[in-house]
């Protein structure tokens, strides 16, 4: 690996370490320090959602303008002004506002940073970014883990802890980023892209498929937003929620060598393993409604994790399948912008489902919801067979 790969893995871990003191305990802060009811946390978990949305585009956008180093740098910045200045102000309503610019600014990063990763080793292919995903699951558990012993102990020292790590990805990104050389030719953007779409067929596919993976994110967001404030409900410290985070990012790290063989029977059916991982989420919301204890929590994230690493990988994988020559680029943003999608809906969806009937009949829905995606993942690739049988 390139050692300007390495900077971009670091930088990303810190980013990510940074960013994870905060994103699991956003609901429980704003329903227990801020006394705001799920739904209005929801809200503001999707406004912060759209905002990375929003930021994402125009992330492709600059990359290609004005290159990766400029456009990561302008992402760090306005992320570590809204959080010094989430760490100075974060009362009501000024910790919407800045959720709002945090979200938009790392939203320019995560793109570049993805973007950089491959052009500065396109003969590593997937495995360039391989490494930034597992940089990202490193930051998931380091600051998941940190966070939430600091939160025990105030909420304030979370905000300063942020605010440090961002100084830190600052200071990397700017002493390293910009001696790193990108290949103009690689560089490319969601929505600089033209021409029609080759195959209707396989964008028909792609879209159910995505609607599939959109209802799987609506259920596995629940565990930052209402399962999360469930958590405190029955007095779990937040250190032990925290820690269930640490689990997932620890166990998708380590796991890899335990799901290969799993990944390599399925390679060529990534239906049956979406459809396993689906089913392996039903498992853990199941054992989640009955949690009572952080045991019973522990062993929900573990089955919630298994599941997540069947699923996650294959949905851009069959998108690169599905896309005809030099869609690539458009197919993985359709698949992204499905992601971000579900974190905004599903916060806001479980804050309403809770504040009226309460986390049993959610979690009903959420097994409800999970059953429909087996179904659309065993269709999806439908509009693909009629149009076979039609050119035969």
């Amino acid at each position: 690996m390139p050692r300007s790969l390495w900077f971009l893995v670091i930088g990303m871990a810190i980013n990510v370490t940074g960013a994870s003191f905060l994103w699991p305990l956003n609901t429980i802060y704003i329903s227990g320090e801020l006394g705001k009811s799920l739904t209005t946390a929801g809200l503001v978990l999707m406004a912060n959602a759209g905002a990375s949305v929003l930021g994402n585009l125009l992330g492709g956008v600059l990359f290609d303008k004005i290159g990766g180093y400029r456009s990561i740098m302008s992402g760090i910045v306005i992320t570590l002004t809204s959080v010094g200045g989430l760490m100075i102000w974060h009362g009501w309503p000024h910790y919407v506002f800045f959720m709002i610019l945090i979200g938009f600014g790392s939203g320019i990063v995560f793109p570049s940073m993805y973007a950089m990763a491959g052009s500065v080793w396109p003969e590593g292919g997937r495995k360039a970014f391989n490494a930034i995903y597992l940089a990202t699951n490193i930051g998931v558990a380091a600051g998941a883990a940190v966070g939430g012993l600091v939160a025990s102990l105030s909420f304030d020292y979370i905000f300063i802890a942020n605010f440090a790590m961002y100084v830190v990805f600052f200071l990397i990104a700017l002493l390293t980023y910009k001696k790193i050389e990108i290949q103009p030719n690689i560089q490319t953007s969601v929505l600089q892209e033209r021409g029609s779409i080759k195959s209707k067929a396989a964008f028909t596919s792609l879209l159910i498929l995505c609607a599939g993976y959109l209802l799987c994110w609506v259920g596995y967001v629940q565990w930052q937003s209402t399962i999360a404030d469930y958590t405190q409900q029955i007095n779990i410290p937040l250190e032990q929620y925290s820690f269930l985070w640490t689990v997932n990012g620890v166990l998708i790290v380590a796991g890899q060598p335990l799901i290969r063989p799993i990944v390599k029977r399925f390679e060529h059916n990534l239906k049956i393993q979406m459809a396993i991982g689906a089913v392996i989420f039903m498992v853990s919301f199941g054992v989640t409604a009955y949690a009572g204890s952080f045991q019973g929590f522990l062993a929900a994230m573990l089955i919630l994790t298994i599941g997540e690493m069947l699923i996650w990988p294959a949905v851009p994988t069959i998108a690169s399948r599905l896309a005809p020559k030099g869609r690539e680029g458009f197919y993985q943003g359709v698949v992204n912008s499905t992601a971000t999608g579900g974190r905004m809906i599903g916060p806001l969806l479980g804050g309403i489902m809770v504040d009226l009937y309460g986390m049993t009949p959610l979690f009903f829905l959420l097994i409800g919801l999970i059953f429909v995606s087996i179904f659309i993942i065993f269709i999806y690739d439908l509009p693909l067979k009629k149009e076979q049988e039609a050119a035969a």
